[in-house]
């Protein structure tokens, strides 16, 4: 019955991916909102140098993009608010065309301290609300100016995480229209289930943002969050950069691989383009990084062309269940998500 259930749901994310266009791609979200399935990432490592993300923004939005992706952690917010600004005041967008997801980073992981960090960010875009609020990572730091504190001995300063608290101050956020809806990013399954049993809950977690690609394609979970009408974002789906800090070098670079290119020469398409392809015809968004022009504009040019069912298949195939991001400097976090299976 319950793999039934999983099939329908599954034929139905399917079937509604298929007739997306570059016009129209918005998704429903079990809130009553909807997403763009599509967005720009304004993460970089190393920091995008100054008015970077802002050109960039620009640039997207000509593009035909209306999801873009953000964090106070990115210290470019107020470049990626100034670009929406000036494209609505040309008259080339209205505010309710753009989606905007903003985060609550590890040191703002308190009741007390979640209202004042959504309302930096809404400082920082110079924007009343924002479409998207989320947990960028469900453990919590040391609160403070410091983003990424540690101890004399170089030892990170961890706090103990109540989820279900924080979840609570969010859902207040939103009854205060500061943000539309409300989501997590790098939950497992058990913490996600720590919010969906929460005794009181008024707004369910309406995304969850995880690392998703073909290299990664995290069946499992994807399969419980659209048991439970959460949408998956899938974050790096194109890969991400080499950082040894905090990236797994073992896993080869995603764009080499040559089912992704092979396909791409049948469709007359980059393996980029295969990839982000084949992750929004399950129902799962994606939000490539780019401040490069031409990157940008050819990651927007998927509505063109499907895969076949098949495809999809072998390219799930390429599955490797190892991630890129595994962020092992914090894996002795008690809240550390990524030793569970899923």
């Amino acid at each position: 019955m319950v793999q039934n259930l999983y099939q329908k749901v599954e034929a139905s994310a399917l079937c509604s991916t298929m007739n997306l266009s570059a016009t129209n791609h918005r998704i429903p979200l079990s809130d009553g909102n909807s997403i763009p399935i599509i967005g720009l990432g304004t993460y970089a490592d190393p920091k995008p140098v100054p008015r970077e993300t802002y050109m960039a923004v620009k640039m997207a939005i000509d593009e035909g993009y209306r999801h873009f992706d953000g964090a106070y952690l990115y210290q470019n917010e107020h470049e990626v608010g100034e670009a929406i600004r000036e494209k609505i005041s040309e008259g080339k967008i209205k505010r309710e065309d753009i989606f905007y997801c903003g985060k609550l980073w590890a040191t703002d992981l308190f009741p007390e301290r979640v209202r004042p960090a959504l309302e930096r960010t809404l400082q920082c875009l110079k924007l009343d609300y924002v479409d998207l609020y989320i947990i960028e990572i469900p453990m919590a730091f040391k609160p403070g100016e410091d983003t990424h504190p540690r101890d004399e001995n170089g030892q990170w300063l961890y706090r103990e995480t109540d989820l279900c608290a924080i979840w609570k101050a969010l859902e207040a956020c939103k009854d205060a229209g500061l943000v539309k809806s409300l989501g997590v990013s790098n939950f497992n399954r058990r913490q996600l289930e720590l919010i969906l049993n929460k005794p009181g809950l008024k707004y369910k977690p309406v995304i969850n943002q995880v690392e998703c690609h073909p290299y990664f394609t995290q069946p499992k979970l994807l399969k419980f969050c659209q048991q439970h009408d959460i949408v998956i974002v899938a974050y790096s789906p194109l890969g991400t950069c080499r950082n040894p800090m905090w990236v797994n070098l073992s896993s080869p670079p995603l764009l080499k691989d040559e089912l992704l290119n092979s396909l791409g020469k049948k469709y007359n398409k980059t393996a980029a383009q295969i990839g982000l392809r084949f992750n929004i015809q399950r129902g799962v968004v994606v939000i490539p990084k780019s401040f490069n022009h031409e990157r940008i504009k050819e990651n927007f040019q998927i509505f063109d062309f499907s895969l076949t069912e098949e495809e999809v298949k072998d390219i799930e195939a390429l599955n490797k269940n190892i991630r890129f991001v595994l962020l092992p400097m914090w894996n002795n976090h008690p809240e550390y998500p990524f030793h569970d299976e899923y």
